[in-house]
């Protein structure tokens, strides 16, 4: 009698599996080593911290909404908190003459979020779903609230400042200039990801995935919903403290907008536009809402209106966000059919642009007679000078906005048929789309 056992183990990586998979890593360090040699203006090093806060907060958030299913409207909590621990730490360490060096502050700002989630998030995550969410909008009011109360610890509406280059020297590098700040915050950014990216590859990252899909399921087995959730929590805490200590870092102070709503509010929009499907997701989003806030600042001084209907059109569009839009264009692409569609891309742009141009002169004159109908009427959006007032403008507005949308919808149709024609050729080639 012969006994036969099937293995579920994965396959063991080859060679060239684990090359590729470590020089993923190398080159990602490779490039952060290189950006300040392509850009080296002040403004482009800026940006390239507050992408790097913004990668590591939208991924910390990520364990929350995309790897458990737990959708927080107050992670700004254990971001702020570690940014008020770290500048209080600034201040102690310069003081007092502490041997500290400034790159390992980070770790006071992430086990201060580890602390605050531990003591927090036992009873949020008691429930999943609706009630997480309405139990995590409490305890931020409650904590933002507090900042403007407790002025002795969070400094009321000023903040608390410091002087990162009072802290001890480490090889003689004071961190005033910001070319050291970037390298600390891309150090950190790395380490965060990694350790971050390993945490899925775990047990307890499984589980996570597991619980967020099917919690009966997971109790069936003998697994605990609330004990999965709480860890995720945890993990969650300790890495947005990190986001947190390396903006208070890079500002020098930490005040009450740590801790609010438009914190929480964007820390979601990026990990939501990102994909939360996908691990790069979140550092696709946090890229793209960064640069795209900096550049609309300038541009428009409603911008935030533009994230909102940004995000409603992902909601609606692309539920799996700007990384989902490109992995289904994958199978296209390894078929060999993408040239299939990128023609009806091609037509169906010019419709959508003169839809999307229409759209934001129509704002845009809105917003004047909203707010500022009093002021000269001659507006500039965009760079571009027009006058809000004239009813020309408003006639090209309505063109473009009704006929733009009116022949985008006839060219996505033919984008319809391209992919179906698409993805049919892939699947024949054995390629799943």
């Amino acid at each position: 009698m012969t006994e036969t056992t099937s293995s579920v183990a994965p396959p063991y990586p080859t060679a060239a599996e684990k090359l590729k998979f470590y020089g993923l890593w190398v080159g990602a360090a490779v490039v952060l080593l290189l950006l300040p040699k392509l850009f080296s203006s002040g403004g482009s090093l800026t940006t390239f911290s507050l992408i790097g806060i913004s990668i590591i907060f939208s991924l910390s958030y990520n364990i929350l909404l995309g790897q458990t299913g737990m959708l927080s409207f107050g992670h700004a909590v254990y971001y702020g908190l570690g940014g008020f621990l770290v500048i209080h730490a600034i201040n102690i360490i310069g003081a007092n003459k502490l041997p500290i060096p400034l790159p390992l502050v980070p770790l006071i700002g992430g086990l201060t979020g580890l602390l605050f989630a531990v003591l927090l998030g036992w009873v949020s995550t008691q429930r999943s779903g609706t009630a997480f969410a309405m139990i995590s909008l409490g305890v931020a009011e409650l904590v933002a609230s507090s900042a403007l109360i407790l002025r002795t610890f969070f400094g009321g509406e000023a903040g608390i400042s410091a002087n990162r280059t009072k802290v001890f020297r480490l090889f003689d590098w004071n961190f005033g200039p910001q070319i050291q700040i970037y390298y600390l915050v891309a150090a950190w950014t790395l380490i965060a990801v990694i350790a971050m990216y390993a945490l899925t590859r775990t047990p307890l990252g499984r589980m996570c995935n597991a619980v967020r899909d099917n919690p009966e399921r997971v109790q069936f087995v003998g697994y605990d919903p609330h004990v999965v959730r709480y860890l995720a929590f945890c993990f969650s805490g300790f890495f947005a403290g990190i986001a947190g200590a390396l903006a208070a870092i890079n500002f020098e102070i930490a005040n009450s907008a740590y801790l609010g709503a438009v914190q929480s509010g964007t820390v979601l929009f990026a990990t939501y536009i990102g994909g939360v499907g996908f691990f790069i997701g979140p550092i696709v989003g946090a890229i793209f809402v960064t640069i795209l806030s900096l550049g609309l600042s300038d541009l428009t001084q409603v911008w935030q209106l533009y994230f909102g209907l940004i995000f409603i059109a992902v909601v609606l569009f692309a539920p799996g966000g700007i990384t989902g839009l490109l992995m289904m264009h994958r199978p296209l692409l390894k078929a060999g059919t993408f040239g299939k569609v990128l023609p009806s891309y091609l037509i169906a742009f010019v419709p959508t642009l003169a839809m999307l141009i229409g759209l934001i002169l129509g704002t845009e004159i809105i917003v004047y007679y909203a707010v500022h109908s009093g002021d000269d009427s001659h507006i500039k959006a965009f760079g571009v000078p027009f006058d809000a007032a004239n009813r020309y403008v408003w006639a090209m507005a309505a063109i473009l906005l009704v006929g733009g949308y009116w022949v985008a919808r006839k060219t996505w149709t033919f984008v319809g048929h391209a992919w179906d024609d698409a993805t049919s050729v892939a699947r024949e080639k054995g390629i799943a789309a």
